[in-house]
């Protein structure tokens, strides 16, 4: 929770769980109406990243859109005052922050809400960047014009370069996109497996399954086009697939070193258990026999048989489906 400000609705807590949104959020109270380009610096994130964290913080009610941003200019987004604000309060101090210590109070801290990183809303994007992934997927980026996006979007090609002044922009926005909400959601499965490697492991895999599945077309294009990134923009976002694929590394390393993985082969099952649930996208159809959930599931089960782990391995990834 942000500073100042103290909850007991756990849906509030799971919108307010990530810092960069309790940054967009003061911004916005404090300063007022402001565009996701404005929240970036605050939030130390780029402006598409916000653009994310603002959609998320609308869809808890806690902002609004103050105007669409429907003819190419950039979205406008306000505290939604009738909103979720009303239950939030005074934060009391706790028991590790030096106000408490010094006032005497005992006891702990309570630990952040995670997400719910099962769940799966309707990919809400403004028109040109629903324009463009829909050409991306369909023809490349390479084959994809700002002619063409803007056409899709219903927009003027130069109210569509007011907004993304350059085509490479809205790759960098779906990528950006793409890696904040595969991030948070690893990091909350992770949270869900508590000590143990392999139930981490395990919900690992079932959220990059789900993700794959559920977000198919953001995972086809980051898949197919970190090639045509600039340099600058390949590094950072290629960085943050470095961050991901860690996440499994570790919870691999973990269980092999505690004997429950039993692979010769540790460092290149991670990275081919990595590869096997990012190429769902690439072939996964929802009208498909199986559904997200059970493709998960299924693809649990394979990564522990790669790993040399039993049948009996623990966890709502491999046990309810």
């Amino acid at each position: 929770m942000g500073p100042g400000l103290l909850t007991t609705d756990p849906r509030t807590a799971r919108a307010l769980a990530h810092p960069a949104r309790v940054a967009i959020l003061n911004r916005l109270i404090v300063d007022g109406p402001a565009t996701a380009t404005d929240c970036a610096e605050v939030a130390g994130l780029s402006p598409s990243a916000c653009s994310y964290h603002l959609r998320t913080l609308a869809r808890y009610g806690f902002v609004r859109l103050a105007s669409p941003g429907d003819d190419g200019r950039e979205r406008v987004w306000q505290v939604e005052a009738s909103g979720r604000l009303a239950s939030l309060r005074p934060e009391k101090p706790n028991a590790g922050s030096e106000t408490a210590r010094s006032q005497g109070v005992v006891g702990e801290p309570e630990p952040p809400a995670s997400m719910d990183w099962r769940r799966y809303d309707p990919l809400v994007l403004d028109p040109v960047l629903r324009a463009a992934l829909d050409a991306f997927v369909e023809v490349g980026y390479h084959g994809s014009t700002v002619r063409d996006i803007a056409a899709r979007s219903g927009l003027s090609k130069p109210g569509t370069y007011h907004y993304y002044p350059r085509k490479q922009k809205l790759l960098v926005a779906i990528l950006d996109m793409t890696m904040a909400d595969l991030l948070e959601r690893s990091r909350a499965a992770c949270e869900e497996g508590g000590r143990d490697p392999v139930r981490r492991f395990a919900l690992l895999v079932e959220c990059l399954a789900l993700f794959h599945t559920y977000r198919s077309d953001l995972g086809f294009i980051g898949a197919s086009e970190m090639r045509s990134l600039e340099p600058p923009n390949r590094d950072r976002i290629a960085a943050l697939r470095t961050e991901q694929q860690r996440m499994l590394d570790v919870e691999v390393e973990a269980a092999t070193v505690a004997g429950r993985f039993t692979t010769p082969f540790p460092h290149e099952a991670s990275r081919a258990v990595a590869t096997m649930c990012t190429g769902l996208a690439q072939w996964y159809k929802p009208r498909g026999a199986l559904t997200p959930e059970e493709t998960a599931a299924q693809y649990v089960r394979f990564a522990l048989d790669l790993m040399g782990h039993g049948p009996a391995a623990v966890g709502r990834a491999a046990e309810e489906s």
